[in-house]
């Protein structure tokens, strides 16, 4: 048998994970998000809960993965067994819901590269540009050329492989993201009137803070740095078993926090300089944003930026979600990676037909009140993504225990001292407070 794949190197591992923390929750979800609950106080929250005991659970994740060198389900078979590989398929089965509504958002991002290019969008009438969003994405089959278009460009990385495919397009797209990035971060801030923006974002406003706003802030703590399913664990396993997990788990959390943060300095400013609303929800990227480009100089050019960005952070993330899937059937059932990229990118893209179709033609078929793109968006972001979080959290630290804080200290070749601190982290904080917010999410 072919022995299994390794990242390249230890900054290639680093761009890879990153890349899959820094996609559309970052730089898509994180600013309506935080504009929909009052700037400030959600992002303290919200890097609250990512540096409190979000870490913690990057930590586990990728220490079950290197540990075992196995995809979800193979991790916790080896590892856990008895019932434990069932949070293995729950992290594949995430997987799958999240790329059923996340390659379409996708393909409206490089459909947007296009319109901006053009001057499809280049008026500063956010009515105008609601409409031309609508009728978009209400269409039956242009979002789903732009959805494939977007999935071609996912098989042909992931059939490079790790090294050679994933690995090698973070390092080329990650440094470019936070180029790109800091250039429009720059030009949002130097707007007249962004001064009003940075103040809502930066400075708290504690009584807009209610219980929805730390439902939200751990939604998108989760969206945001790909816990819960199986993504770190399957990075993971494609570490040398030398590799330093604290050091790397804290460097991805750094940079996925920080292209946070800096998004939000891109667009909120840039937002209220243009007088309009940053709680405009979903639309603030694809409606509200586009307003803001067109009443800017050279706004055609930071627009077009703009949306190539979202489009590189889209893609890398999408890479690590498909990730899992793949490394399953490679892994448990002796698939070829090519056959595998194939029908896992095969059956992800069928899921999303019905997602875009759902904002169209099928808008008036619901369940439980929610059309399909919004169904499955809450039930990934709200339900199966923390509850695969806290399932990690319990294994690592009442199942693993003792042995988990061995392997993180490479069976003593590295000196922890705060060890048992994590420990503690992963044991109570974590299990807690996530507990907290599932069973708010299931009564609220």
């Amino acid at each position: 048998m072919q022995g299994r794949e390794n990242w390249g190197s230890r900054f290639g591992f680093i761009m890879a994970a990153a890349g899959s923390a820094v996609g559309l929750g970052n730089i898509w979800r994180f600013p309506y998000t935080t504009g929909e609950n009052g700037g400030g106080a959600f992002l303290l929250i919200y890097l609250a809960i990512i540096f409190g005991f979000g870490l913690a659970v990057v930590m586990a994740e990728m220490l079950i993965g290197r540990t075992a060198q196995k995809n979800p389900v193979g991790a916790f078979k080896q590892l856990g067994g008895k019932a434990w590989p069932l949070v293995g398929y729950m992290g594949v089965l995430t997987g799958f819901i999240i790329t059923s509504f996340y390659v379409v958002v996708a393909g409206w991002c490089l459909a947007y590269v296009g319109f901006m290019a053009t001057g499809s969008v280049a008026t500063a009438d956010p009515d105008v540009l609601g409409g031309t969003f609508t009728d978009f994405i209400s269409s039956t089959t242009s979002p789903l050329v732009y959805a494939l278009a977007f999935m071609g460009i996912v098989v042909a990385v992931l059939l490079g492989g790790i090294a050679s495919g994933i690995e090698r397009a973070n390092k080329i797209l990650m440094p470019a993201l936070f180029v790109l990035l800091l250039l429009l971060v720059a030009r949002s801030v130097t707007l007249d009137g962004a001064a009003e923006g940075l103040r809502f974002y930066l400075v708290p406003d504690w009584s807009k803070v209610t219980l929805e706003t730390f439902r939200e802030a751990v939604a998108q703590a989760f969206f945001s740095i790909s816990l819960g399913m199986g993504t770190m664990i399957t990075y993971g396993s494609y570490l040398s078993l030398k590799e330093n997990i604290p050091t790397s788990a804290a460097t991805v959390v750094l940079l996925d926090s920080s292209v946070a943060i800096l998004a939000g300095l891109m667009i909120i400013p840039a937002v209220f300089a243009a007088g309009l609303n940053p709680s405009a929800g979903p639309g603030l990227t694809f409606i509200t944003l586009p307003a803001v480009f067109a009443s800017m100089p050279a706004g055609t050019f930071f627009g077009v930026l703009f949306f190539v960005l979202l489009s590189i952070a889209a893609l890398t993330s999408a890479v690590s979600i498909l990730e899992p899937m793949i490394s399953y059937f490679v892994d448990e059932h002796g698939t070829a990676r090519r056959k595998a990229v194939l029908l896992i990118c095969g059956l992800c893209f069928a899921l999303g037909i019905p997602a875009s179709l759902s904002l169209g033609v099928l808008g008036d078929f619901k369940l439980f009140g929610l059309n399909w793109f919004d169904l499955m968006d809450k039930l990934a972001t709200s339900f199966m993504l923390p509850m695969g979080g806290l399932c990690v959290a319990i294994f690592t630290g009442w199942f693993w225990g003792p042995q988990a804080v061995a392997a993180l200290s490479n069976n003593g070749a590295l000196t922890q001292r705060w060890a048992p601190a994590w420990l503690f982290i992963v044991r109570f904080v974590a299990p807690l407070g996530i507990g907290w917010i599932l069973v708010s999410n299931l009564i609220g």
